[in-house]
């Protein structure tokens, strides 16, 4: 998707208009070139919306707050590529749910669903990377 993400950039540089930063420009493509793909491939078609969840997202855990930015990412990482997508989209990139649902073509709903089940998921791994510190 990177590599695909550059090749666009170098085919519409002449459409760069100056007007904001080049490495704005470039990123909006790259996501986009991304997003395009998930979209193709229907990442993210197996969810469902927030209201159909029936589950509680667990009590606080602050093992993050020991670990450095490299392990938080590899943990980001393991994520499926629906949650990840969200999750990067909502809480690193600073989409808000509306625009996440338009960039990829899905509910408001299933948005908030992703990225809440995101943290579940992410809180499950930071447990058993906790209890494996412990032992």
């Amino acid at each position: 998707m990177l590599q695909n993400g550059f090749i666009r950039v170098f085919e519409k540089i002449e459409s760069f208009r100056g007007t904001g930063s080049l490495e704005g420009w470039i990123r909006k493509i790259i996501v986009n070139e991304s997003l395009s793909y998930l979209r193709k491939n229907k990442a993210l078609k197996l969810n469902i919306d927030i209201e159909d969840a029936k589950y509680m997202i667990p009590g606080n855990s602050h093992v993050a707050e020991n670990m450095n930015e490299k392990d938080l990412l590899k943990i980001i990482q393991q994520l499926p590529v629906g949650f990840r997508t969200v999750f990067n989209m909502y809480a690193i990139e600073g989409y808000s749910h509306k625009e996440i649902a338009e960039l990829l073509g899905i509910s408001e709903g299933t948005s908030k669903s992703q990225y809440s089940r995101a943290k579940v998921h992410l809180q499950n791994i930071l447990k058993t990377e906790q209890a494996e510190r412990i032992s």
